[in-house]
């Protein structure tokens, strides 16, 4: 980092900083800019310090004060300060008669910080990046084949280039002279430029990662930008197309990204936010901390904005715009468990032929006129159209879609199966491993009375709500699972047609491992609520078309953050149209705008907080298919979270539920095992509504609740 021309004169040979005289009594406030003290990784950290007359800065006793530089105003200096060893580090500063001593903690930039245990085998992918084959790490015949040994952690040096934007919309390598087809963009402070990039790409954390800002005009914001995918692990990833976001890179934001905060990776996002954190302090190294850093990202993407900033608050993203948003993935895998379990139940049941019907008993959508992509007739739900092999890609040890070539380099020969493939197995630092090697599973439906709010409105019967708690089933133990049938397995098809996965359902209720649902409860992986930066939750109505991205989830967000503190105000609600045949609006650049005012208040009047700095537009609203708007303000969705008459925008967008919420749970899940209530008392406390059970339909309850229903 070089010296402003200005000021360079306060640099002297002696590696002596010289500053006007501070206060008497004033301290020298040495601190890092780039992370945490204990969390500094490659070996450098971002520094600054309170300049002060014959100012020193040593590293573990070494002088390190060349690589300060005075900040515009005179007052401080910052410098990065490389060379730090493994472990614990002391950076301290002197002037006269001041002192101040920080003492930092510097972790390779392989990682692990605080994750625990990396995943191993783990394929890499620095070669399909540009990067070039990882350096080799190892002789012990462990990971990935390269020229003289092999690699575990898949590192490669990383590389910086210019790439431009092309008048036809194309990202292509920057070439010595101007090309003519080069585009232009008009930054936010209203200057146009060639759109040119420079970017530089490596691995963090294992991960792939890129840092990418448009030349000449870096608007001093930053862009997170989290991808989605459900991804089991044990993959370095691929960089998205996010990563060259060209709205955010146009108007002069930095973009950040890396393939270790993209679900489609892995799910496990203790490993996300720590990568996310070290792709920060790489940034700010770069170019120093930026005015605000805001999340974009949909589904997955939006998980990691709710989930790391309840757990690490401002230190990544200081604003965030969740789309197509779910307050957490681990607790999604509850609900989704049930689709194929009532799926299969319904298929085998002539009752259940009429598919808007369905809805009865998943809470979600269901449609006649819907194509069905495995019936090739009209005639489908949301548990098919959007969750269909999400059960044995989460659950079955044995089934992976994962084929990718680079596991051909990978040794010892077939290390690829000894793999557990489930989610479970992805985040088994949290989880746990159960005494038969496999990851402890939290999946239960003990008690779980299936259609229940659809026997209590009349629009299922006693004998249909009887039968289906009977016959729905549950899953086998991961050790007990078999591989699947066709479609997951083409090579299955047609004869072997089992999209239910049934070979691996089983009779009875599964309860889930109490140690894996302990360990996940206090793991910040539920997200709990607890976030208080700026939020646009932004998603497409998509309920018609079945799209797994269903809009209640916004509100069960709202409703974990209202039970943790009784407020929600520093999140507004954007719902925008969509029709499953045309353009669909994109409302992220009027957010961003929306941010920005919303930033630029919090910097005047950081005592009001995030939710006393709400510029105009940052209230709850909704759109139509071309982006106008249809209502806003306070009242827009009642009828929601409360028993207010319906808003207009609740009105405009009606909302469909879960298969536990239609089993009495409550809007926001979240409900890994439930309390359970013996048949009796259920009965007696009219659960059931109008119904009275008889002695033999007592029976039956209690033959499939021997240990009692959900007391929710």
């Amino acid at each position: 980092m070089k010296a402003a021309p200005a000021l360079a004169a306060l640099l002297v040979a002696s590696s002596v900083l010289v500053a006007p005289p501070v206060q008497a009594g004033a301290g020298l406030a040495l601190e890092v800019l780039s992370s945490r003290a204990d969390r500094v990784s490659g070996g450098d950290a971002l520094m600054r310090v309170r300049l002060a007359p014959r100012l020193r800065v040593l590293r573990n006793g070494e002088d390190v004060t060349r690589a300060f530089t005075p900040d515009p105003g005179g007052r401080t200096a910052t410098g990065l300060v490389t060379g730090l060893r493994p472990g614990e580090n002391l950076v301290t500063a002197t002037a006269r008669r001041l002192g101040d001593t920080l003492r930092l903690r510097n972790h390779p930039i392989s990682g692990p910080i605080f994750s625990g245990p990396q995943q191993y085998p783990f394929v890499c992918k620095t070669e399909r990046t540009g990067l070039g084959p990882p350096v080799a790490d190892n002789q012990s015949g462990q990971g990935y084949r390269v020229e003289g040994g092999w690699s575990k952690d898949c590192f490669a040096p990383s590389v910086s280039d210019r790439v431009y934007r092309s008048t036809g919309g194309q990202w292509k390598p920057m070439p010595a002279e101007r090309p003519a087809d080069m585009a232009t963009t008009t930054l936010m402070d209203g200057r146009t430029v060639d759109f040119v990039v420079r970017r530089e790409r490596g691995v963090i954390n294992r991960f792939l990662y890129s840092i990418a800002v448009v030349e000449g005009g870096w608007n001093q914001r930053a862009m997170y930008r989290f991808d989605g995918g459900v991804g089991i692990g044990h993959n370095q990833g691929n960089l998205g197309g996010s990563a060259l976001d060209p709205y955010g890179l146009g108007r002069g934001y930095a973009i950040l990204h890396s393939s270790g905060t993209r679900t489609s990776t892995h799910y496990n996002l203790i490993l996300g936010a720590e990568t996310a954190l070290m792709v920060k302090e790489r940034f700010i190294e770069l170019y120093g901390r930026p005015l605000y850093t805001v999340g974009v990202g949909g589904s997955g993407g939006a998980i990691q904005q709710y989930v790391y900033t309840q757990n690490e608050g401002d230190r990544i993203i200081d604003a965030a715009i969740p789309q197509y948003s779910y307050p957490d993935m681990v607790t999604q895998t509850i609900h989704v468990g049930d689709c194929e379990l009532l799926e299969r139940y319904m298929d085998a049941d002539p009752r259940w032929a009429g598919w808007d019907s369905r809805t009865a008993l998943i809470g979600m959508n269901a449609s006649d006129t819907v194509a069905n992509p495995y019936t090739r007739k009209p005639g489908a739900t949301e548990c098919v159209i959007g969750w269909r092999g999400l059960t044995p890609l989460a659950m079955n040890p044995t089934w992976t879609d994962d084929n990718d070539p680079e596991w051909a380099k990978m040794d010892p020969p077939g290390v690829k199966d000894t793999v557990h493939w489930t989610h479970w197995e992805d985040l088994k630092n949290v989880y746990g491993v159960g005494p038969d090697g496999y990851a402890r599973s939290p999946w239960d439906n003990v008690g779980v009375q299936y259609g229940l709010k659809s026997l209590q409105n009349g629009t299922i019967t006693p004998e249909e709500f009887l039968d289906v708690n009977e016959k729905a089933g549950t899953w086998k133990e991961s050790a007990d699972m078999a591989g699947e049938g066709c479609p997951f397995v083409p090579a299955a098809c047609p004869a072997d047609w089992d999209p239910w996965s049934a070979r691996n359902i089983r009779q009875g209720r599964r309860t889930g491992d109490p140690i894996a649902i302990r360990n996940v409860e206090r793991s910040g992986l539920v997200f709990r609520g607890a976030i208080d930066i700026p939020v646009i939750d932004w998603r497409h109505y998509l309920e018609e078309q079945l799209d797994m991205h269903n809009s209640h989830q916004s509100f069960a967000v709202r409703k974990r953050m209202l039970d943790h503190d009784g407020d929600a105000a520093n999140q507004v609600i954007w719902f925008t149209d969509a029709r499953p045949d045309g353009p669909r609006f994109d409302q992220t650049p009027e957010a961003l705008q929306v941010i920005d005012e919303w930033m630029a208040n919090i910097r005047q009047r950081p005592w009001r907080g995030a939710a006393g700095n709400k510029p105009p537009l940052a209230v709850d609203r909704c759109f139509t298919t071309g982006g106008a708007q249809i209502a806003a303000g306070r009242g827009v969705w009642d009828g929601i979270l409360d028993r207010r008459p319906q808003g207009a925008c609740t009105k405009a967008f009606p909302l469909y539920s879960t298969s536990r919420i239609v089993a009495g749970g409550p809007i926001e899940g979240g409900v890994f095992k439930c309390r359970l209530q013996p048949v009796e008392k259920a009965i007696a406390r009219g659960l059931y509504g109008s119904w009275q059970p008889s002695p033999a339909e007592r029976a039956r309850l209690e033959a499939v609740f021997p240990t009692g229903v959900c007391a929710y």
